[in-house]
């Protein structure tokens, strides 16, 4: 029997809604996309948010459209904009003539963990480890049998904002829709495109927006922090309509278009005036522009990944996803040149919707159906319960 899920992204400049059937066959096919673009967010804030809940209806219209079903439930991912990480580092100690880690001793762990958390505002939506560790022995994900004293973990909490959670779930009500659950967007996307060997080795994962860029560092299955820089693809066309006195829309397709790299990429640029002429623009005054906003971009990257606190090996990778840099040819090698780092493409994992842009939602629909076959299988309980201890 067939089951179909729905998933909600928010993005800085588009609302998608996926519709996916789940089988015994095939873990899912996505039958139905709906696009919407809207004024997105900044800081926390609706940029229209009298415009927010029509951005909604037709998101949810074309995919109602594309699935040929009415949507009655659905799963939202919280962006990292209304999101924030918080770790603790727990301890407990290992009971018994032969102490020896147990279940019963990682979900004291977990309690523990919630316990260190203390008094928070907004709503826990995530919770993972990045690492286990008994007698401050080697880390591991799988602590299970280990024999020792002590159990010691780094556990992640990602906390939504009340107000997203409260504004979306009445925005929702409004079109006779349930939410079904609220799930973090950007622990979605690292857990589907960072191998576990890579997140163990710690990861960076890096989204470009069209107005936030995002900063995950990620170990284990956690994001150990999280930092939403508000500035994106967005606000290099912004530069360039100025600087170069063309439409928005002109300037975005001379974004995309753009190479990184002198000895690559077109000198000139066609495009449509303010006036619908047709204009030549040369590549020089493009780059001075462009390349000056990226940089700014590329250095506050780099500043949230020194931030962090986290101490990456020469071993740790970089992918860079989203709209803003990464589906420009040579964006990469400039992202890697500031960082001093290489920055790796991230993997494609389905023929549709494959472009960068649509990392984050795939991301969320992979979490979520993780959720849904997880609870099909094992029901609810303890084997729920540690399925959510081991982020879903």
């Amino acid at each position: 029997m067939k089951t179909t899920v729905a998933a909600v992204d928010f993005g800085t400049s588009k609302i998608v809604t996926l519709v996916a059937e789940l089988n015994g066959r095939q873990r899912c096919d996505i039958v139905g996309a709906g696009i919407a673009t809207y004024d997105g967010y900044i800081d926390g804030s609706w940029n229209a948010p009298n415009e927010l809940g029509e951005a909604i209806l037709r998101s949810v219209t074309e995919a109602e459209e594309q699935s040929r079903s009415k949507i009655r439930e659905v799963f939202i991912g919280v962006p990292a904009a209304f999101s924030r990480v918080v770790t603790v580092e727990p301890k407990v100690e290992l009971q018994g003539a032969d102490p020896k880690v147990t279940s019963r001793d990682i979900r004291e762990l977990f309690d523990r963990a919630a316990q260190e958390l203390g008094d928070f505002r907004g709503k826990i939506i995530h919770r993972s480890p990045a690492w286990f560790s008994v007698d401050d022995g080697k880390k591991t994900m799988e602590p299970n049998g280990i024999r020792g004293f002590e159990l010691k973990a780094l556990i992640s909490f990602i906390i939504a904002d009340e107000f997203f959670l409260g504004d979306v779930s009445e925005r929702f009500k409004e079109l006779n829709i349930e939410v079904n659950g609220f799930f973090s967007t950007p622990a979605g996307e690292a857990m589907l495109y960072i191998s576990g060997d890579e997140r163990d080795r710690k990861s960076i994962l890096v989204d470009m927006g069209y107005l936030n860029t995002e900063v995950m560092t990620v170990e284990g299955d956690a994001i150990t922090t999280l930092t939403a820089i508000p500035i994106g693809g967005g606000n290099i066309s912004a530069d360039l309509a100025w600087g170069l006195e063309i439409p928005l829309s002109s300037a975005e397709q001379i974004k995309r278009a753009y190479t990184y790299g002198i000895s690559a990429g077109q000198d000139h640029f066609e495009t449509t005036a303010k006036d619908g002429s047709t204009v030549t623009i040369e590549r020089a005054k493009v780059e001075e522009i462009l390349e000056a906003r990226t940089e700014e971009i590329c250095e506050a990257v780099k500043s949230a990944i020194e931030q962090s606190g986290v101490r990456f090996s020469n071993w740790s990778a970089v992918y860079l996803a989203g709209g803003g840099l990464a589906i420009n040819r040579g964006g990469r090698e400039y992202l890697a040149a500031k960082l001093d780092r290489t920055v790796r493409e991230i993997p494609r994992k389905t023929v549709k919707l494959s472009s960068p842009a649509y990392a984050s939602t795939l991301g969320l629909l992979d979490l979520v159906i993780d959720t849904v076959l997880s609870d099909e299988a094992s029901g609810s309980g303890i084997g729920g319960f540690f399925r959510n201890l081991f982020g879903n």
